[in-house]
């Protein structure tokens, strides 16, 4: 087995501790990364809450799943990369490759549930998988990403989970020159969205609970914000976008967003993963959609990718030592952050011991 360190929650302690974690020797298929940077989702920080109240069953947790870095080491059957050359990883590692999704392209929605980077379980050998709060991770080589040359790899590497996942249904939903767009919340995920949609050609604004954020989303190169708790501006806004992305990550009431979409318009809820209860009227009166989206397909995430180096697009970010990682969990807690926190793993070492 390989050896390497990270940072891992095991109960009973309600911290993460810097640590030795072990890797799989490399299969013919597999590559070697020396994880440099690696982002904190809220699924990170749900996850560790859950890890810390007993709700895990599987182990160990070590989180992180939007991470760039440097291959260091390839299996024999590798064809797509060598030693040395700077790639990334997001939160979907192996999938059946059989299924109608797959087949499709569409790994994220494997029928048989993809193998996530972390808090998952290997196909081959049943092990739990341990995520990019480490210095090396090894992932099967059709699973990682050529790290296009132009983006900076620490704030690229939130694209490999909040970039496709928003990527995802503006594609969708062919998002371009026409399209009136609103992205519901400005935080890690929307931020993304509003850059990716304005670059797609979209009339795109801002929803947000407050005028606080009203620069920033100019900044970020949307029309204008409206305050969702502002009735006259929300009764103003009533039909107007053919697009709503909600990437609001607290279980809310959906009509507000609803009656903002236009007839045959589409609102994608992206943010709360949960029960939801929409009333039928708010979808019948326009003959508007509600749909959903989560993650990528291996052919979307490359093309995404291509797409931000192109444009200039990635993450607006904070970068921590990887030490401050709690602290890290502790602002996200309290969404004291624009817009996401990356870490930097470099103070974790070199990388492996064999």
């Amino acid at each position: 087995m390989r050896t390497t360190v990270g940072w891992q929650l095991e109960a009973p302690s309600t911290r993460l501790t810097r640590t030795s974690l072990r890797r799989r020797e490399l299969r013919p298929d597999d590559l070697a990364v020396r994880v440099d940077y690696c982002g904190v989702c809220h699924t990170d920080l749900h996850a560790v809450d859950a890890a810390r109240h007993g709700e895990t069953g599987r182990g160990p947790l070590v989180p992180g799943h939007e991470f760039t870095g440097v291959v260091t080491g390839t299996g024999p059957e590798v064809t797509r990369f060598a030693i040395g050359d700077p790639v990334a990883v997001g939160n979907i590692v192996d999938s059946c490759g059989e299924c109608a999704m797959c087949r499709a392209d569409q790994e994220n929605f494997c029928h048989t549930f993809p193998t996530l980077t972390y808090d998952g379980v290997d196909r081959h050998d049943g092990s739990p998988t341990l995520g990019g709060w480490s210095r090396e991770y090894v992932v099967r080589e059709s699973f990682a990403y050529s790290l296009p040359p132009g983006l900076d790899p620490a704030a690229a590497a939130p694209l490999l989970c909040a970039g496709i996942t928003v990527w995802e249904p503006l594609y969708a939903l062919g998002v371009g020159p026409g399209t009136r767009l609103a992205v519901a919340g400005l935080g890690g995920l929307g931020h993304l969205a509003v850059k990716l949609a304005v670059a797609l050609g979209a009339e795109t604004w801002v929803i947000s609970r407050s005028p606080d954020k009203a620069d920033d989303a100019r900044r970020l190169g949307a029309h204008g914000l409206l305050v969702s708790t502002d009735p006259e501006q929300m009764a103003a806004a009533r039909d107007r976008f053919d697009v709503v992305i909600d990437t609001i990550s607290a279980p809310h009431d959906l009509g507000p967003y609803l009656r903002l979409v236009a007839m045959d318009g589409t609102l994608s809820h992206l943010g709360h993963l949960g029960a939801l209860t929409v009333e039928a009227m708010d979808l019948l009166v326009g003959r508007k959609k509600l749909s959903s989206a989560g993650s990528g397909g291996r052919r979307a995430t490359s093309a995404m990718l291509e797409f931000c180096a192109e444009r200039g697009i990635a993450a607006d970010v904070e970068l921590l030592p990887s030490a401050r990682v709690e602290e890290a969990l502790d602002r996200l807690r309290r969404n004291d952050v624009r817009y996401r926190f990356v870490l930097d793993m470099s103070d974790l070492g070199e990388g492996s011991v064999v």
